[in-house]
């Protein structure tokens, strides 16, 4: 009986530690509780990759007490991607982003946006210069990497081998037979950084032919959506399966971590190529226009999630640190670099920004050539060769402002493949039979089946392009004919091309015979027609170019008006202003 009671005691006793305990623990959860005062509520939109890390820490911050000025902080943490945050910021912002679309309906701006990477910033602040967010410190960061499947990494002598963009580019355009694809990366970040790798390893300097085969050899695996991408990759590891899946594609070591985490039939390596890729970088954004005592509230958010802890949280999603280092729970990739595992460094912000200082116009550059190679269009190109286009360029070694205007457009129609149609035609005054205008080639698709250099329109383009010359007294009857190549265009219509009009200039109307504006204005609204519209895009060179005039044509048609005073730069405005093309009617 005796030691039934003294069991019996025991037990008592322990009740009473629990209670002393638990009453101690749920009293200090009070008191810190009590610490703030009133509440400030934050809506944070996180990439969903990172967002359950971040909501992990921030309620435990939250019952640590966590708060900012004395103010308790209560924080709505939502999966977005980040394209669709982008879209409504644009849209907030009445601009348009290149190939991200309307936003949707039902969402709304967050206060604080985690998105996967800073180029996405860079985009906006390019588009809306009212687009000033906060901080954009760095929370974390995944590797943009080429992903294929491990039996074909081998084939390549990975892992022993660094393999890189070089070695890829070879398999990709010398019909070796790599299957390649991509998520679209005017709306994804770690297809849009692949990109910008791939254009550094091609461009100044490289082989252009091999960027546009390697860009054309992409579009042709290309998805909307990551998931439906990486689903492309080969479900067995027999040859057959291997040669007619997915081989290699732009994706974040992240995305790689979890699919390999499924224990998939064949896993994927990831290669960390050279010119390396920019890597997702999620910056801590604080939306302008939040008042002061949410972008308090916010900061202490950021301080909340510089922690070990939360480090440790990124590690089990497959995300590194800022810095690059990994905290627990990370499975490195064969390969990852260094700094290599370990704990995270004692100064985890030291990754900065990391896409930071991404140049805006490289970016514009690469998704304008994206663009151009792999949305089909259906084009005539207007040349002015007024008298005015033989003033000489210093920048371009004194050539002529018509020969550095030729060559933009000889690199620009390399970059069309043969599913374009395209146009040529000069314009200055009185060109023959009455008109301001010639058709050197009529539209038609660059390819044909037909033998010879001349057989195709991209052949006889080129041969037109190489033989215009300036006429010396001529001014610039540009009404006239704007006019005519509207209504070229918009009766050949193609419903499932870009149809539009590129018109290159240094001036502005002054054919004193022609039409007026009042009355071109007129005629192109009656023309228009919503159900097959013609696009129209201004291409202005030197400072005689009258923008206004320009804007209203444009304001009519559709379009836009794009100048520089620099005639240099009229290759990348080339490129701009087809990535502002309207996606073609499907």
């Amino acid at each position: 009986m005796r030691s039934n009671y003294r069991g019996a005691g025991a037990i008592a006793v322990a009740m009473a530690l629990v209670v002393v305990v638990g009453g101690s623990w749920f009293g200090y959860r009070e008191l810190a509780g009590s610490r703030c005062t009133g509440e400030v509520k934050l809506a944070l939109a996180a990439s969903p990759e990172i967002a359950p890390a971040v909501r992990s820490r921030l309620d435990g911050w939250r019952a640590e007490g966590g708060s900012a000025g004395g103010t308790c902080v209560v924080v709505d943490v939502s999966e977005v991607n980040s394209v669709d945050v982008a879209a409504v910021i644009a849209a907030r912002h009445s601009v348009g982003l290149a190939g991200v679309g309307s936003a949707n309906g039902t969402l709304e701006a967050p206060d604080v946006w985690v998105p996967d990477s800073s180029t996405w910033l860079v985009r906006l602040r390019t588009v809306a210069p009212g687009f000033t967010p906060a901080d954009g410190g760095s929370i974390a960061r995944s590797p943009v990497v080429a992903a294929i499947p491990e039996p074909l990494a081998e084939s390549l002598g990975w892992p022993d081998k660094e393999v890189g963009w070089a070695d890829l580019l070879k398999q990709i355009t010398t019909g070796t037979g790599l299957r390649t694809g991509i998520v679209e990366p005017t709306r994804d970040a770690a297809g849009l950084s692949g990109l910008l790798s791939l254009a550094a390893a091609t461009g100044s300097g490289g082989n252009p032919q091999a960027q546009t085969a390697a860009l054309r050899s992409l579009a042709i695996g290309r998805s909307a959506l990551r998931d439906d991408l990486v689903a492309k990759f080969p479900q067995a590891a027999d040859a057959a399966s291997l040669a007619s899946g997915l081989n290699v594609a732009p994706l974040s070591e992240e995305d790689v971590i979890a699919y390999n985490a499924k224990k998939p039939p064949v896993p994927l390596a990831a290669l960390y190529v050279e010119p390396t890729p920019a890597p997702l970088d999620y910056p801590f954004a604080i939306m302008p226009g939040v008042d002061a005592v949410k972008v308090e509230a916010a900061e202490a958010v950021h301080d909340a999630l510089d922690t070990a802890a939360f480090r440790d949280r990124l590690g089990a999603q497959g995300l590194r640190s800022p810095d690059g280092t990994w905290g627990s729970g990370f499975t490195a990739p064969t390969g990852a670099p260094s700094p290599a595992g370990g704990p995270p460094s004692a100064t985890p912000g030291a990754g900065g920004k990391a896409a930071g200082d991404l140049d805006p116009a490289a970016l514009d550059r690469s998704l304008a050539t994206w663009t151009a190679v792999t949305a089909p269009g259906r084009m005539l190109a207007v040349m002015d060769i007024s008298g005015s286009m033989l003033e000489r360029v210093p920048e371009a070694g004194n050539a002529t402002r018509m020969a550095v205007t030729l060559a933009a457009a000889q690199s620009g129609l390399n970059l069309f493949d043969d599913s374009w149609a395209l146009g040529l035609w000069t314009f200055s005054t009185d060109l023959g039979g009455g008109k301001d205008w010639r058709e050197l080639v009529p539209i038609g698709p660059l390819s044909s089946n037909r033998v010879g250099p001349l057989s195709s329109n991209r052949g006889q383009a080129l041969a037109a392009l190489k033989a215009i010359t300036p006429k010396p007294d001529g001014d610039t009857g540009l009404y006239d004919t704007m006019l005519a190549a509207y209504k070229e265009v918009q009766e050949g219509w193609a419903a499932d091309r870009v149809n539009s009009i590129v018109m290159f200039t240094d001036g502005k109307n002054d054919d004193d015979n022609g039409i007026t504006e009042q009355a071109l204005l007129a005629q192109l609204k009656d023309l228009a027609d919503p159900r097959r519209p013609v696009q129209v895009i201004i291409l202005g060179i030197g400072d005689g170019v009258d923008e206004a005039q320009l804007n209203r044509i444009t304001e009519v048609t559709g379009g836009g008006v794009f100048v520089t005073k620099d005639p240099t730069k009229i290759g990348d405005i080339f490129l701009k202003a087809l990535a502002l093309r309207p996606a073609a009617p499907r």
